[in-house]
């Protein structure tokens, strides 16, 4: 039955395509490695969880345990993008990581385990035209745990968002969209004084008369 039912601690025939080592070459260094590459995590997952969960298979007592965590990360953004690597100190730490660990749950995703090469700085950053990894580039789901819509179905959906935005602004009753350099007008304030008139200086003789009629009257009680 060895030969029908696969081992759990068998690494796949996944092959870095950045890695210049040959396949045989890089079997051999996979039969010793310390190093596995966790995939399909949450972006939400923190590094704690993740010890957490995987210091389960680690050996203390045999000099064993945990080296550390390199968390995967966006590389526009730095934040968490799905995938991690861990570092034991022992190669059958790892190899029970991936018997007992890959396909169970963490953060309700089944998350996926592999002997790893091992790390080196720049691997930490997702490989995808947006930054993240490249399968959330190209997916057309929607996964809350991961981002929500792939990268170029976000990207979709927002242009066609822009596209209906632009018809509604050049068409039929059309509202301004606001933000524009609006161009200030000069109020002109009119006067209200009429000039004057022979009516005026009439109403001036009138007005005096009245005045000396007012003045002689008093003259005359005094």
């Amino acid at each position: 039955m060895a030969h029908v039912v696969q081992a759990l601690d068998q690494p796949s025939n996944y092959k870095d395509s950045q890695s210049r080592i040959e396949r045989a070459k890089q079997n051999d260094l996979l039969s010793k490695s310390t190093t596995l590459y966790i995939g399909n995590l949450s972006f939400y997952t923190t590094e704690e969880q993740i010890y957490e969960l995987f210091t389960k298979c680690a050996s203390p007592e045999d000099g064993g345990g945990i080296k550390r965590i390199i968390m995967g990360l966006d590389r526009n953004t730095r934040t968490p993008c799905g995938f991690c690597f861990v570092e034991y100190y022992t190669h059958a730490e790892a190899l029970a990581s991936m018997k007992y660990v890959s396909g169970t749950k963490l953060d309700e995703r089944i998350i996926r385990c592999d002997l790893d090469l091992g790390y080196k700085e720049g691997r930490q950053f997702g490989r995808g035209k947006s930054g993240g990894q490249v399968r959330d580039e190209h997916r057309q789901d929607y996964d809350p745990g991961r981002g929500g819509w792939g990268a170029q179905a976000q990207a979709e959906r927002r242009r066609e968002v822009e596209e209906r935005y632009a018809d509604a602004q050049e068409g039929p009753g059309a509202v301004a969209g606001g933000g524009g350099d609006w161009k200030e007008t000069e109020t002109v304030v009119i006067s209200r004084k009429r000039g004057r008139s022979p009516d005026d200086e009439g109403d001036n003789v009138r007005v005096g008369h009245h005045r000396s009629r007012v003045d002689d009257m008093e003259v005359e009680r005094m």
